[in-house]
C-alpha cells in the first residue's frame, strides 16, 4: 500500500483546489487552452502549486485535466508528451520547494485525469477502447514522470469513467481516485444514480470515489449523504466555491474562504475523509479549510457487505427482496431465437428484452452461446444494443471464456456473472476476471466430483467456493450460491435437496442463492403449475434471486403474492397496481384488460409511436413504410412521431427516462424520418423545417457531449441545425448568424476556463446579430450565471433545449 493510503488510515487528507480560475486570474485569454501553461508559464504554475501546499494540502492536482490526445497531438504546437512531462516536472519542483510546517511531510502528486469530451459509443462516435488508449496514454506518462497517484475527475458518464479506470489500473501500480460529476438531483449526465456509479466504481476496485465540480459544498451535502448509505471506500468531496456568477467579465464565486471552510467542516463530519476545492477555490479556500478539519478524526467507511449489481442508470440489490433474472434471451429450447441469432436479428433479441422489462424482470439474463455463431463477438454486440434501450442490470450468460472477459470489460456496470463452480481450474479462470472488471458471480454448487446428491455436499462446495473467491480479494457478498434446480421427473427428491441447500445457505452461511426454477419441471407436462408451486416453495426458503420467464403470468402471481404475504410490499400496492381489474386467467401473459404492453412489444406489429419510445430503430423503419402506404407523410409526422418523441421527453424531465434512452429514441425516429424523406423526395415535396438553429461549443472548449446531444434532438423536431463544432472562434458564429439571418443560437461550455469564450460570443452577437437569441448549456453554468454573462436562455438539458426552441420559433 502506498504512503498517501497509509496516512489516509491517521488523519483526513487534503487535495488543492482550482488551477483554471487562478490561471485565469493570472491572465489566461479566453479560449487559449491552460495545460500549454505547463510550458509557456511554467515558473507560475510552479508557484500555484507551492502556494497550495503551503496552505496545508497533502496533495496537488497536476495542470492536465484537459490533456489527452485529442487536443494535444503531433499536428499542435505541443504535443501530449510535452504537456504532461512539463505538469510534472513543475509538479515534481513545487514539491520539493515548498515550506512545509514542522512534521508535515513533503506533498504528494496526482496526476489529474479528466474528460475526453466526447460520448461513447453506441450514443457517441468515441469506441471504448480508444477512450481507453487515450487515458492510457497520460498515464504512462504520469506514472513514468513520477505521479504518487491517479486522480479520475469530473466524469460525468460512468462509461467514460470505465474506461479511464481500466486505463490507470492496466498501465500503472497507483493508487486511483475517481470522482463524478453529479447535478443537483443526484444524477450524472447519462443518467446514473448514486448507487449504480457506486457499485461500478468499487467493483473495478478503486481507492476512493467521490464527488467534484458542478455544485457547491452545501448542494453537496445531501449527495453525500446518499453515497455515505452505501459506499466501502473512502470518499473524496471537491466543491466549487459554491455557484458562479459573473461579475464585470469575471467569473466569481458566491461562497468566500471562511464560508466554504466551516460548511468543509460538515462534510468531514458526514463521512467524507479526503476534502478539497474545484472551480473558485484559491490557496485560502484551502488554508482555512485545512485549520478547521485537518485534525478532525477521520471516518473511514464500514464495510457494506451489499451483494449489488448494476447497470448504467440503477443499481439491483439483492437481498431479503427476491430478484427477478429474466431467462428469455437465451437460445435453449428456443428455435425462433436460435434462428434471430443465426440471422443477425438482433431487433427480435432486443423486443425479447423490451418485453421482459416491462413484465417485471430487474435483470436480464444474456445467453447466445450457438456453434454455428461467433459467441464473443455477438455477445459484446448484444450487450451494447441492449445496454443502450434498457436500463436493466445483464447477467453475462456464458460457458466461452473470452466472451465472457469481452463482455465484462464493455460492459456499462456491475453485472452478474454465470457461473462459475467449484472446479479449480474453473475458479482460476473466472475469478481473476471479477476481480478486474468487477461483477457478482453466480456459484454452482457442483465441483470435480459433480453434483452433491445431498444438501450437506453442496454447502461443502459453496464453503471451497468462498474460501476460493477471499484468496482472490472477493468477498462472499460477491458470490450468489445455485443450489442446483435438479428436474424431479428423474429425481424425486431433487427438489427437497435443493430447498434444504436454498435454506442452508442462507441460514448457516448467511450467503445468497439463485436458481434457474424452469429446470425443476423438465419432461412433465403443464410444467407451469410444477414451476409456480415450486418457485413459491423456494421463496419461502429464502431464495435471493430467481432465473424465470417473466412473461409468465403464473410464475409472476407467485412472485407479487409471496411479497405479500412475506410484507415485501407494503400496504399490497405493489400487487394492487397490477392485480386491480384483473381478467387474465392462468397462463396467458396480459395481465390486465386493456393491457397491451406484453401483447404489443413481442409481435412484429408494433406501432410506430411505440416503436420510438421504446428505440427499436427497425421496427420503427418498417412501421412508417407500412403506414406510408395509407397516409400522408406529415400526418405522421405530427400525429405519431412527434407524439412519442415528447412523451419520452417528458420522462427524461421527469427522471423516469435517461439520456441514453432519449438518444436511442431520436434515433428510432431519426430512422423513421429517413423513410419520410425519401417518400417527399418522391413527390416533388419537402420536409418543412421549423427553423434554423446555430449550435457551436465556444473557443477553447473541445468537450461537444451536451452540444451533439442536443443537435440529435433539435433534428428530430424538424429543425434545420448548422453544427459549428468545437472550439468554434465568436467571430464564426456571428458570421454565420449574419449570413443566414439565424434566430436562435446555442452555444455549449464544459470547463470555467472557456465561459468567458461564450460571454464574448454572446457579447458580439448582441452587437452584430441583434436578432439572434442566445441559449446556453454546460456543466459549469447555471441559470443566474447564464444571465450574468448575457444569455437569454439557461438549458439544463437537451429537452430544454428543445422546449426553448420550440417558444421561440412559436410551435403550437
Amino acid at each position: 500500500m502506498t504512503a498517501i493510503l497509509e496516512k489516509l488510515k491517521e488523519r483526513i487528507l487534503l487535495f488543492d483546489g482550482g488551477m483554471g480560475s487562478l490561471l485565469q486570474a493570472n491572465g489566461l485569454k479566453p479560449g487559449e487552452l491552460p495545460e500549454t501553461w505547463n510550458v509557456t508559464h511554467s515558473d507560475l504554475i510552479v508557484k500555484l502549486h507551492r502556494e497550495y501546499l503551503e496552505a496545508g494540502a497533502d496533495m496537488i492536482k497536476t495542470n492536465t485535466f484537459g490533456a489527452n490526445g485529442l487536443k494535444y497531438n503531433k499536428d499542435k504546437e505541443f504535443d501530449l508528451e510535452q504537456i504532461v512531462t512539463a505538469a510534472m516536472k513543475n509538479a515534481r519542483e513545487a514539491v520539493d520547494t515548498a515550506a512545509y510546517t514542522p512534521g508535515r511531510s513533503k506533498g504528494a502528486i496526482a496526476l489529474d485525469i479528466g474528460p475526453t469530451g466526447k460520448l461513447l459509443k453506441p450514443l457517441g462516435d468515441l469506441d471504448f477502447e480508444d477512450a481507453y488508449e487515450l487515458f492510457s496514454q497520460v498515464v504512462r506518462i504520469g506514472e513514468r514522470e513520477g505521479a504518487d497517484l491517479i486522480l479520475i475527475e469530473t466524469m460525468s458518464d460512468s462509461y467514460e469513467a470505465k474506461a479511464a479506470v481500466l486505463a490507470a489500473k492496466e498501465n500503472s501500480s497507483l493508487p486511483v481516485f475517481v470522482t463524478m460529476i453529479f447535478d443537483d438531483k443526484g444524477k450524472l449526465l447519462t443518467g446514473g444514480n448514486v448507487e449504480s456509479t457506486v457499485a461500478l466504481l468499487e467493483g473495478l476496485g478503486v481507492d476512493a470515489l467521490g464527488i467534484n465540480c458542478g455544485l457547491g459544498p452545501v448542494q453537496m451535502k445531501g449527495i453525500l449523504k446518499d453515497i455515505m448509505k452505501v459506499v466501502s471506500l473512502p470518499v473524496i468531496v471537491n466543491p466549487n466555491a459554491g455557484l458562479p456568477r459573473s461579475e464585470g467579465g469575471k467569473t466569481v464565486y458566491d461562497i468566500d474562504a471562511d464560508e466554504f471552510a466551516r460548511v468543509m467542516k460538515e462534510i468531514v463530519e458526514t463521512g467524507a475523509c479526503i476534502i478539497g476545492g474545484c472551480c473558485g477555490t484559491t490557496p485560502e479556500h484551502i488554508e482555512k479549510m485545512a485549520a478547521l478539519c485537518k485534525d478532525l478524526p477521520v471516518r473511514l467507511p464500514e464495510r457494506k457487505n451489499r451483494t449489488v449489481i448494476s447497470s448504467y442508470a440503477q443499481a439491483v440489490v439483492i437481498d431479503l427482496d427476491p430478484v427477478i433474472i429474466g431467462e428469455r434471451i437465451n437460445p435453449t429450447g428456443k428455435a425462433k431465437f436460435k434462428q434471430a441469432l443465426k440471422d443477425h436479428n438482433l431487433e427480435y433479441i432486443l423486443k425479447e428484452g423490451v418485453l421482459q422489462q416491462d413484465n417485471g424482470a430487474h435483470v436480464l439474463d444474456v445467453n447466445v452461446g450457438l456453434p454455428e455463431i461467433d459467441e464473443p463477438a455477438m455477445m459484446v454486440e448484444v450487450v451494447k444494443e441492449l445496454q443502450s434501450i434498457i436500463d436493466l442490470p445483464l447477467q453475462i450468460d456464458t460457458s466461452n471464456m473470452t466472451a465472457m472477459e469481452r463482455a465484462m470489460r464493455i460492459y456499462n456496470g456491475k453485472p452478474l456473472i454465470n457461473s462459475v463452480n467449484g472446479k479449480k481450474e474453473v475458479m482460476e479462470a473466472i475469478f481473476p476476471l471479477v476481480k478486474r472488471y468487477g461483477g457478482v458471480v453466480v456459484a454452482l454448487a457442483l465441483d470435480e466430483d459433480g453434483i452433491p446428491e445431498t444438501a450437506e455436499g453442496r454447502i461443502a462446495v459453496s464453503k471451497k467456493i468462498y474460501d476460493t473467491a477471499a484468496g482472490y480479494g472477493i468477498g462472499k457478498e460477491d458470490i450468489i450460491i445455485d443450489a442446483l434446480c435438479m428436474t424431479v421427473s428423474s429425481d424425486n427428491k431433487g427438489a427437497i435437496t435443493t430447498l434444504e441447500t436454498v435454506r442452508r445457505v442462507r441460514d448457516e452461511l448467511q450467503g445468497k442463492t439463485i436458481l434457474g426454477v424452469s429446470n425443476i419441471s423438465f419432461g412433465l407436462p403443464q410444467r407451469e403449475i410444477v414451476n409456480a408451486a415450486f418457485f413459491t416453495m423456494a421463496l419461502q426458503n429464502g431464495l435471493s434471486a430467481a432465473i424465470i420467464n417473466p412473461n409468465s403470468e403464473a410464475m409472476m402471481r407467485s412472485y407479487y403474492s409471496f411479497r405479500v404475504l412475506a410484507d415485501l410490499d407494503p400496504q399490497c400496492s405493489n400487487y394492487i397496481s397490477i392485480y386491480s381489474g384483473n381478467v387474465a386467467v392462468l397462463g396467458e401473459v396480459k395481465r390486465q384488460a386493456g393491457d397491451q404492453k406484453a401483447a404489443g412489444v413481442s409481435g412484429t406489429d408494433l406501432s410506430l409511436g411505440e416503436s420510438i419510445k421504446k428505440g427499436l430503430k427497425d421496427r420503427a423503419y418498417a412501421a412508417v413504410s407500412e403506414l406510408l402506404e395509407n397516409r400522408e407523410p406529415l400526418t405522421i409526422i405530427n400525429e405519431e412521431m412527434i407524439p412519442a418523441l415528447n412523451e419520452v421527453g417528458k420522462g427524461f424531465e421527469k427522471g423516469t427516462v435517461f439520456l441514453p434512452q432519449l438518444l436511442m429514441s431520436a434515433e428510432a425516429a431519426k430512422a423513421a424520418f429517413e423513410v419520410i424523406k425519401e417518400k417527399l423526395a418522391q413527390s416533388g415535396a419537402e420536409e418543412k423545417k421549423k427553423g434554423t438553429v446555430i449550435l457551436a461549443t465556444v473557443k477553447g472548449d473541445i468537450h461537444d457531449i451536451g452540444k451533439n446531444i442536443v443537435k440529435v434532438l433539435l433534428e428530430n423536431y424538424s429543425y434545420e441545425v448548422l453544427d459549428l463544432g468545437k472550439d468554434v472562434p465568436p467571430e464564426t458564429i456571428v458570421k454565420t448568424a449574419i449570413e443566414r439571418n439565424v434566430k436562435l443560437v446555442g452555444l455549449s461550455a464544459l470547463m470555467t476556463t472557456t465561459v468567458p469564450s461564450m460571454e464574448e460570443t454572446i457579447r458580439q452577437l448582441r452587437i452584430q446579430a441583434p436578432f439572434a437569441k442566445v441559449m446556453v448549456g454546460g456543466a459549469v453554468l447555471t441559470k443566474e450565471y447564464a444571465m450574468t454573462i448575457g444569455a437569454d436562455q439557461y438549458c439544463r438539458d437537451a429537452m430544454a433545449s428543445v422546449n426553448y426552441a420550440e417558444d421561440i420559433f412559436e410551435v403550437k
